[in-house]
C-alpha cells in the first residue's frame, strides 16, 4: 500500500508562454512586465511603457525567437522542469509530494498549492530555482507564494530555501557539465554569462553605500552586498572556475538580456563576445549559471544569436555548455537543499 504524502516540495521557476505564437507571448509578457518587482517604476508609467512601447512590438519578435528553440514536447524550460520534478519525486519517495510551478503563466503557484491541499499536504518547502538572489525573480516568486497561500482558509506551513549561488553541489554540477562539454571542444576562453538587471535593482539591495562604488565592489561577499545579485554572480563564477581549473585570465563574467534604456549591470555579453573574436579568440565556451534549465536565454540568445555574432566577428566556433537540466548531481543537490531545513529533513528517504 502506497503511503499518502505528508509533506510537499514546490519547485518554482520563472515561466514560459504556452506556445511560440504572438498572442501567447504577449499574454506572458504582459503578466511578467506588469510585476512591479520586474519593472519597478510607478504604475502609470509602467502601464504606458508596456502598452505603448513593448506589447505592440516585442511579442512578435519574441515569438519568432521561441520558435527557434521550441520542441515537440513544448517549451524547453517547462519540459526540463517537469522532468526534474519527476526525478526528484522518485528520489524523495511517496511521503513527499513534488510539484512544479511557474511564477508567471502555467503551471501556476495557486494550482500547485491546490494540488497539495487536495492531497492533504500542509507542510511545504519551496525551492525557487534561481541560484542568485534578485527581487525580480526570487523575491517576486516568494511574494506570490505567500500571497496565494494567504488566500487559503487553512494556510499551509511554508519554508523557503535561500538562494544557492555558492552551494557546493550546485557548483559541482555545473563544473561537471562544463568539463564534459569542454573535453571535446578545447576553448581558448570562457564566458560565464548571467541574466542582467537594471543597476537600480542591485543598488536597492545595497546595505552599506557599497553598490557599484568601485570596479571590484562585487568581487567579494561582505555584509553590505550579501543580497547583491551581481556579487553573487561573481561568487558563482569563481566557484565554477576553481572547480574546472580556470585562472582569472581564462574567463570573463558578463550579463545578458538587457531591456530598455536604463543603465544595466556590466559588462554586457553581447558586447564582450564579438570583442573577444576581434581580439583573436577562435574557440569560445559559454555557460550561463543564472539558469538551472535551458531556456530562451540560453538556447536562442547564446547558442544561436551569440554564436552568429562571434563567428561574424572572426571567431571559429562558440559552444554553449548545457544547463543543469536533469543531471544526476543537480537532482541530488535539489534533494539536499530541500531537506536541509526542518520540514523535509524529518521525512525518511527511500533506500
Amino acid at each position: 500500500m502506497t503511503a499518502l504524502p505528508t509533506h510537499g516540495l514546490l519547485l518554482i521557476n520563472l515561466g514560459t508562454p504556452a506556445a511560440p505564437k504572438t498572442p501567447e507571448v504577449r499574454r506572458y509578457l504582459r503578466e511578467f512586465l506588469s510585476d512591479p518587482r520586474v519593472l519597478d517604476i510607478p504604475t502609470l508609467q509602467r502601464q504606458l511603457i508596456l502598452n505603448l512601447f513593448i506589447l505592440p512590438f516585442r511579442p512578435k519578435k519574441s515569438a519568432a525567437a521561441y520558435r527557434q528553440i521550441w520542441t515537440e514536447a513544448g517549451s524547453p524550460l517547462l519540459t526540463h522542469g517537469r522532468e526534474l520534478a519527476e526525478r526528484v519525486q522518485i528520489r524523495l519517495g511517496s511521503e513527499i509530494q513534488v510539484e512544479l510551478a511557474m511564477r508567471y503563466q502555467s503551471p501556476s503557484i495557486s494550482d500547485a498549492l491546490a494540488s497539495f491541499r487536495d492531497s492533504g499536504v500542509d507542510r511545504i518547502v519551496a525551492l525557487p530555482l534561481f541560484p542568485q538572489y534578485s527581487s525580480a525573480a526570487f523575491g517576486s516568486s516568494v511574494e506570490k507564494l505567500f500571497q496565494e497561500a494567504g488566500k487559503l482558509w487553512n494556510v499551509p506551513t511554508l519554508q523557503v530555501v535561500s538562494p544557492f549561488y555558492d552551494e557546493p553541489g550546485f557548483l559541482d554540477a555545473f563544473a561537471e557539465t562544463a568539463q564534459r562539454s569542454e573535453s571535446e571542444f578545447r576553448a581558448d576562453h570562457w564566458i560565464m554569462s548571467f541574466h542582467g538587471l537594471p543597476e537600480r535593482h542591485v543598488q536597492k539591495s545595497d546595505e552599506g553605500a557599497h553598490c557599484l562604488q568601485s570596479e571590484h565592489c562585487c568581487h567579494r561577499i561582505v555584509a553590505a552586498n550579501r543580497n547583491c545579485y551581481r556579487a553573487q554572480c561573481f561568487a558563482t563564477a569563481t566557484g565554477i572556475a576553481e572547480r574546472i581549473g580556470l585562472n582569472a585570465s581564462d574567463y570573463t563574467v558578463s550579463f545578458q538580456s538587457r531591456l530598455g534604456r536604463d543603465p544595466w549591470i556590466r559588462p554586457f555579453t553581447d558586447k564582450i563576445i564579438p570583442q573577444l573574436a576581434r581580439n583573436g579568440c577562435k574557440r569560445l565556451a559559454v555557460l550561463s549559471p543564472a539558469f538551472v534549465a535551458d531556456c530562451l536565454e540560453t538556447l536562442e540568445e547564446l547558442q544561436i544569436r551569440a554564436r552568429n555574432d562571434f563567428v561574424a566577428a572572426g571567431g571559429e566556433d562558440l559552444m554553449l555548455v548545457p544547463s543543469l537540466n536533469t543531471s544526476q548531481l543537480w537532482i541530488e543537490t535539489v534533494v539536499l537543499l530541500a531537506r536541509r531545513g526542518t520540514l523535509l529533513g524529518e521525512v525518511k528517504l527511500p533506500n
